[in-house]
């Protein structure tokens, strides 16, 4: 079964990898709840859609290789966002396209809400911080904060 878990996910991870040069912008590769301007802070994908509440985010949007998976969200507000979730990642050994994907149980927090520049009436959250309770990716500390793309 988790065999079967990682396998989806990494096939979810790599579609969506090659569908960024394949898709349109206004394209999404994991379902959201659609956000109206100025309703709740939002989160921008990959594709620079606004998301609220996404089941799935792509962290490394140029290859694919780290992701997030299975997001359960216990809050979504005007400062913060939180949900716990896997971090899908490639080792990238012996190179990443012949690397193995694994599967880290990760808490997740959106923060450090700021206008859009696509749409400056939209808040956005423009940090994402991660935070392994158990094992992680070799390459990461326990705890781990990216800016967002705007």
């Amino acid at each position: 079964m988790q065999r079967h878990k990682l396998r989806t996910a990494a096939m979810i991870l790599a579609a969506t990898s090659l569908a960024v040069g394949l898709v349109p912008a206004t394209a999404s590769a994991s379902p959201s709840v659609a956000a109206q301007p100025g309703d709740q802070v939002v989160v921008v994908d990959c594709f620079m859609k606004a998301q609220v509440r996404p089941s799935e985010f792509l962290i490394a949007c140029g290859d694919g290789n780290s992701g997030l998976t299975e997001l359960k969200w216990s809050s979504w507000g005007r400062t913060s966002a939180v949900a716990t979730g896997l971090n899908v990642v490639n080792d990238c050994k012996p190179y990443c396209a012949a690397g193995k994907f694994h599967s880290y149980p990760v808490n997740v927090r959106f923060e450090r809400p700021e206008a859009w520049e696509k749409n400056p009436d939209q808040q956005r959250y423009g940090q994402l911080h991660l935070s392994f309770p158990g094992s992680r990716p070799e390459h990461l500390p326990p705890e781990v904060t990216y800016k967002l793309w705007d």
